[in-house]
């Protein structure tokens, strides 16, 4: 079965773009069946991939509208091992034209039906706000995965987020849950961010993955270069790290174990 995981945070700047892909490309990377979905008008996970965002025919603006089938739009990616499904501004028409539609919190959820059974894991990459495509988002997933660094402000938007996938769990999504924390651009060394990792360990337990992303150059690079880091630098501290954490996501869900070697 399936499982779709929304990758948000309405704070920017936190790895969110990063981890879906990089999640994605190490789920890949075991074999297992992959979907990156772009719900982000900025279209960073598009060219992340390699994908250019301004030569795009169709994107998820259209999937979304209804004017091509998720199908259509789907892009396997050979050298990566996963698909995506891609986007580019024109996601700015969506997050309007949903607005005006009866059943506009429901038009990802709709559309993943056709063709979630093709898939182990979807990762839908949210915008940075709690606006309607992140709605959409949470309708259609059964977990929601934050990324957030440890520092002050955090924890302030975490309260609003955790507030909204609440709401939504009780009102349209009864299956929704918090997937995980992950803590990003984490340097031990820095006191505040150890302070923040405490109490978020104290608020969520489990929830928060022992994984623990560092800042890390060839993290940051990878991108420019249309690739995830485990395709870019593999024996960088950040493909390690979502090679571990890829691992406790296939633990949690099926007892998988990444494949040795």
């Amino acid at each position: 079965m399936s499982r779709i995981i929304a990758v948000a945070n309405q704070k920017g700047g936190v790895g969110k773009t990063t981890t879906a892909i990089n999640l994605a490309a190490s789920l890949a990377a075991t074999k297992r069946r992959v979907l990156l979905i772009d719900l982000d008008a900025q279209g960073n996970a598009t060219m992340g991939v390699g994908v250019d965002k301004y030569k795009l025919a169709k994107t998820t603006r259209d999937v979304l509208l209804e004017k091509a089938r998720p199908a259509d739009v789907i892009l396997f990616l050979p050298n990566l091992g996963f698909s995506v499904m891609p986007a580019n501004s024109d996601m700015t028409e969506a997050e309007i034209k949903l607005r005006d539609v009866a059943a506009g919190d429901f038009a990802l959820k709709l559309a993943l039906e056709q063709v979630a059974a093709d898939y182990d894991y979807i990762f839908l990459d949210c915008p940075p706000a709690l606006s309607k495509l992140t709605v959409n988002a949470f309708v259609a997933a059964d977990g929601v995965l934050i990324p957030m660094q440890c520092e002050y402000y955090a924890l302030e938007g975490l309260t609003a987020l955790v507030d909204t996938i609440e709401k939504i769990r009780r009102v349209i999504n009864p299956r929704l849950e918090i997937e995980g924390l992950l803590r990003t651009m984490y340097d031990p060394r820095n006191n505040l961010a150890n302070d923040v990792s405490a109490q978020l360990l104290e608020h969520f337990g489990d929830k928060v993955y022992r994984t623990m992303v560092p800042r890390n150059v060839r993290l940051a690079e990878a991108p420019s270069h249309g690739l995830p880091v485990i395709g870019y630098d593999p024996l960088s501290s950040g493909a390690k790290a979502y090679l571990a954490l890829a691992g406790e996501v296939l633990r949690r869900h099926d007892g998988g174990q990444l494949p040795l070697g």
